[in-house]
């Protein structure tokens, strides 16, 4: 038999065991299912076994997590972006830190008069000079008359000798006052009215009765000196805030230049973002965060800015207050008020980096 005429017998023979493996699988498959129902079945019960994993993928909770990862990612960035440009970062958050500065400062120099003359506005007090010449026994009997009158609420007696004495250690002249003969000080009644120092009628009222008793020299009103002084305190406050409005619009302006700045220096990198379907909102997330950056080390630095300031003024103000017999220390900025200093000036940055990038991101666009 010649080579020839063997092939075809090898070829039939690999056919009838190529038939004969597919008959195999073909029973195998029908003794695991009886029908193509059972098949169906088996499968679903398979189907809802397993975890769904495309609905896991585009459901709510990824989605909310890769946009907090982008936040904290897009955050610890541009903080990379700041130092890594010290220089220009510095010299930004520097100009801030002296805007938030100033009006701090008179705020807690306001703040610290008007607790130095809280104690004093709260005594309304009228000061009644005695003539001359008069007796302890008449002095007694004009505080007597005075205690019936309904709109007095207390009256206090201070005779010559004491009136010398605070006179002498309040002023200074204590040798001078020695070289005088007798004692040229009257009888003083300090008076303390019911009504309030803003029911002022009243109280002028009151003054005239008082300056028109026989006994009487002259009535002094101790509170209009400090009413004038509220007065200048109200100014200063109103300045203040006049203050605090001109430079919160500089700090705007100044953050807006720099985000500015730097979103043409990234132009042509939002344009290729822009390419690949960014939208304007996630562009914007960094600047908006560098402006939060630089506001927050703007605020940082003016609180340091005002404690080194106060305590450099704390020692001369204490040796002053001192002289007077008095205990008053310059008070900084209490924590309450540091925080909202260091989160407005952060505010500030984030609005003034917000205005910048709304407006100079539209402008950028693929063509």
């Amino acid at each position: 038999m010649t080579p020839f005429s063997r092939k075809p017998k090898r070829r039939q023979g690999a056919t009838r065991v190529d038939r004969s493996s597919e008959q195999r699988q073909k029973r195998q498959r029908q003794a695991q299912f009886v029908s193509q129902d059972d098949y169906q079945k088996e499968q679903m019960q398979h189907a809802r076994l397993q975890p769904d994993k495309g609905k896991s993928d585009s459901g709510p909770m990824p989605r909310i997590q890769s946009y907090l990862l982008h936040h904290a990612t897009t955050f610890v960035s541009s903080l990379g972006q700041l130092i890594r440009n010290p220089v220009s970062s510095g010299t930004t958050i520097a100009v801030i830190a002296i805007a938030v500065t100033l009006p701090a400062i008179l705020f807690a120099l306001v703040n610290n008069v008007q607790q130095l003359t809280r104690g004093w506005v709260d005594v309304n007090q009228i000061s009644v000079f005695m003539k001359t010449g008069i007796r302890a026994e008449r002095i007694a009997q004009v505080k007597e008359q005075l205690g019936l009158w309904s709109d007095i609420g207390a009256i206090t007696v201070i005779d010559p000798d004491q009136a010398m004495a605070e006179f002498r250690q309040n002023s200074g002249f204590g040798g001078s006052l020695d070289l005088l003969d007798s004692n040229p000080l009257p009888w003083v009644l300090t008076v303390t009215p019911r009504m309030g120092q803003d029911d002022v009628e009243q109280l002028e009222r009151l003054k005239r009765r008082l300056a028109g008793l026989p006994a009487v020299e002259r009535v002094q009103m101790d509170m209009q000196w400090l009413q004038r002084l509220q007065g200048f305190i109200a100014i200063g406050e109103r300045g203040v805030q006049l203050l605090a409005l001109l430079l919160g619009l500089a700090i705007l302006l100044i953050v807006g230049n720099t985000i500015r700045l730097e979103v043409q220096n990234r132009r042509d990198e939002i344009i290729v973002t822009k390419l690949i379907g960014a939208t304007n909102a996630f562009i914007r997330r960094p600047f908006l965060y560098s402006g939060f950056w630089y506001g927050l080390f703007g605020g940082i630095s003016a609180y340091l800015l005002i404690s080194l300031a106060l305590s450099i003024l704390g020692g001369p103000i204490q040796q002053l207050a001192t002289l007077y017999n008095s205990g008053f220390l310059l008070q900084g900025l209490n924590g309450q008020q540091s925080l909202i200093l260091i989160i407005g000036s952060a505010l500030l940055g984030w609005f003034g980096a917000w205005l910048a990038v709304g407006r100079h991101l539209n402008d950028i666009e693929p063509h």
